[in-house]
């Protein structure tokens, strides 16, 4: 609206101020001319009657002096002479309702008394007897005689005059208030339209737009507020740009950090997360049986406590805790707004591959020994019985010359697998790449495992969602990963249980599940699962006969990683294990 606007405002403080200024002047031109028409009227009517009483005092013709009066009367007066003999004579008026003079309001008056009895003059507002008409009168006494002159007229014409110079002040001033709103909202628009002008210039710096200038039209205080208008804009595009760099540098730093970062505000509001932030989160909302999803982005009430914490005694705070077999350590520090605490940033680090490491380290020989000590035992015990004739006969001989030729077959198995996991995690893994037809290629591989899931009373179920049927891989090398997969899956389900083997194929690449209702894994041996001689604790070892060398689920991961994928596990205990993997598609 026109009167919230700077222009309205400033056009209606002129207006107000000079509206103002007209009515305390025009209140005191019109008394001010109301007193000088009166006094001046007054002294018309006393020169006149003093003319008049001279005239009677040097003349003593009546009629002379008549009839001079007659002639310097003015039209709406009347002038009234009361002679030392008592005669009155008046003089004639256009004004008829003016009454004449009579000597009863000599008795009425004692003002007008005292110009015959005191020679006093006298000057005063008297409403006359007979008519009732309010009238101002003069009196002059004559010296020599008892006589008087009074001049008397209508206060109607002092009015008509006061009403004439009232409508001309009246006049001026409204033409002085048109003037004024003219002036005010020239003056107001001249003024206020740089300052509009840097109005819709702050608008357009709000939209970013921070090349926009403003047009610089005079040399006085508003030309050097639009100089330094200009010179702020080019200032805030520099240092936008400046802190966009730097945004942007610190977001390329954050999401390429190994360790996960999470900031967060006072009320537990995540502002800033990086992808190993998010890992972390995903795996706590899944050992909660959640997800992300559900809970909305909405930071764990363990997690949240631990802010509280920081927030309220301002200092770091230490947090481990373990999720999925993965081992985590949070680092959560205070972050300050000057002296208040604003909120806290949380690096979180994967210690699995750490101590990991330590673990394997302290386990490789161990594991390596065992493996090998058992079939080196049984081949020199067995050995032995030979060589000291303990088997008499052939048939005892043969049977334990088969034990160890099985033994040895184990530890060359053992051996070659070794060295076979070695080659590829050194780089020397061998693909012969195919276009493969996932459904029928899906199909045999189950084929292959139906018999021996029947004969452990186990449900084994394909599930497909193939939308490309071609794919290119090595076929026998994705075999042995779903052949350990379905393998230990069987193994590790009771009866009645349940395999259910997923695979999907489309454009994005293959992937594939193996998800069974056995026993699951303990957290504590998730992060282990694909290491070398990893073996499931023997009470979730369906089948005693069937053992295994611990290498199945390394050498599946480097088959996995060699075609470019990625392969991982899920698993709670007492529920079941989900093994799943993924390769990308090539043509």
């Amino acid at each position: 609206m026109f009167w919230r606007s700077v222009v309205g405002k400033l056009a209606a403080t002129i207006l107000l101020l000079v509206s103002f200024v007209l009515f305390i002047l025009t209140i005191l031109l019109l008394q001010f001319f109301e007193n000088f028409h009166i006094q001046e009227a007054e002294k018309a009517m006393m020169q006149t009657a003093t003319k008049v009483s001279v005239l009677v005092e040097q003349h003593p013709d009546r009629a002379l002096i008549k009839e001079t009066t007659e002639r310097i009367a003015d039209l709406d007066t009347r002038i009234a002479i009361v002679f030392g003999d008592g005669e009155v004579w008046v003089s004639d008026s256009s004004n008829e309702e003016l009454s004449e003079f009579k000597m009863s309001w000599l008795d009425m008056d004692n003002k007008l008394a005292r110009v015959i009895t005191d020679d006093a003059e006298i000057k005063q507002q008297m409403v006359l007897p007979e008519s009732g008409i309010e009238a101002m009168i003069a009196g002059a006494p004559v010296s020599t005689t008892q006589a008087g002159v009074f001049v008397y007229q209508s206060l109607d014409v002092i009015e008509q005059t006061k009403k004439e110079t009232t409508q001309i002040i009246l006049l001026a001033a409204g033409i002085a208030i048109i003037l004024t709103i003219v002036f005010a909202v020239f003056l107001s628009s001249r003024i206020t339209s740089p300052l509009i002008k840097m109005r819709e210039a702050a608008f357009d710096l709000t939209r970013g737009e921070f090349n926009t200038k403003v047009p610089i039209l005079t040399h006085d205080e508003i030309g050097e507020l639009a100089i330094a208008f200009n010179r702020m804009g080019r200032q805030l595009k520099f240092h936008i740009n400046a802190l966009r760099q730097e945004k942007e540098q610190f977001s390329s730093i954050v999401s390429s950090m190994a360790d996960g970062v999470i900031t967060l505000s006072r009320n537990g509001e995540m502002i800033v997360i990086n992808p190993p932030a998010e890992k972390f989160l995903e795996d706590w909302y899944f050992e909660k049986g959640s997800s992300p999803e559900e809970e909305d982005g909405r930071l764990p009430d363990e997690l949240h406590e631990i802010l509280q914490e920081v927030v309220q005694r301002e200092r770091e705070e230490l947090y481990e805790t373990s999720l999925q077999g993965r081992n985590w350590v949070m680092l959560m520090t205070p972050l300050y707004d000057q002296t208040h605490v604003r909120g806290a940033v949380a690096v979180i680090r994967d210690m699995t591959d750490e101590r990991r490491s330590d673990k394997l380290r302290k386990d490789f020989i161990a594991n390596v020994s065992h493996e090998l000590r058992t079939p080196i035992s049984l081949m020199q015990g067995y050995s032995e019985a030979i060589v000291d004739d303990v088997a008499e006969s052939k048939e005892d001989k043969n049977e334990l010359a088969q034990i160890i030729h099985e033994e040895s077959l184990r530890m060359g198995r053992l051996v070659n697998e070794l060295l076979d996991l070695a080659r590829m995690e050194a780089g020397h893994i061998e693909l012969n790449k195919s276009k493969v037809n996932v459904g029928t290629y899906a199909d045999r591989i189950i084929k292959k495992f139906s018999g021996l899931a029947e004969e452990n009373h186990i449900e084994l179920r394909l599930e497909k969602n193939i939308s490309r049927n071609q794919a290119y891989f090595d076929p026998d090398r994705i075999e042995q990963v779903f052949t350990n997969l379905i393998d230990n899956a069987i193994r590790h389900t009771s009866e009645n249980g349940v395999v259910r083997v997923y695979v999907d194929c489309t454009e994005s690449g293959l992937a594939a599940e193996v998800e069974d209702s056995g026993t699951g894994i303990p957290e504590q041996d998730l992060p282990f699962v694909f290491e070398r001689f990893y073996k499931a604790d023997k009470s979730r070892t369906r089948n005693k006969e069937k053992k295994g060398t611990g290498l199945g689920l390394a050498i599946a991961e480097n088959i996995i990683e060699a075609h470019n994928g990625s392969i991982k596990v899920k698993s709670i205990e007492n529920q079941g294990t989900t093994f799943s993997f993924h390769i990308p598609l090539e043509t």
